[in-house]
């Protein structure tokens, strides 16, 4: 008979860092053509508001990829989760303020009293630990 064992914590949240890294750049990847775009070439090619969430996914992928890593996979989660869920507070105040859809602006308000609840606890370790590089949240 095998015994499975659950991965190590480590490996866990190695795993996630480096999923968390990846797929937004791979995201980011794929908005490349529109990057250089301005004005009026911007306007004719994406409805309003699309740039503006491409924009703010690739600010919150650049925070994420200058973060210094610490070696401490509870910080390092910690730095990259704030960054992270600070990310999706900004996107769930754009959907507030240009979305239509009742259902996901609900989801929208939704998800930013809960993102701020997380955010809260990510800077309370971060305090703990000694590691306050992060920026206040909005």
């Amino acid at each position: 008979m095998r015994v499975l064992h659950p991965p190590s914590k480590t490996v866990s949240a190695t795993a996630f860092l480096a999923c968390a890294l990846v797929v937004p750049l791979s995201l980011h990847a794929q908005a490349a053509p529109h990057a250089g775009m301005k004005g009026a070439a911007m306007d004719q090619t994406m409805p309003a508001g699309k740039m503006d969430m491409k924009s703010m996914m690739k600010e919150n992928n650049d925070k994420m990829a200058s973060v210094k890593m610490s070696g401490n996979p509870d910080v390092d989660f910690a730095q990259m989760m704030r960054i992270h869920h600070q990310g999706a507070i900004d996107m769930a105040q754009s959907q507030l303020r240009d979305g239509k859809d009742p259902q996901l602006l609900s989801m929208a308000r939704d998800n930013i009293t809960a993102q701020k609840k997380e955010i809260a606890v990510l800077d309370a370790f971060l305090v703990r630990n000694g590691n306050q590089r992060t920026a206040p949240t909005k």
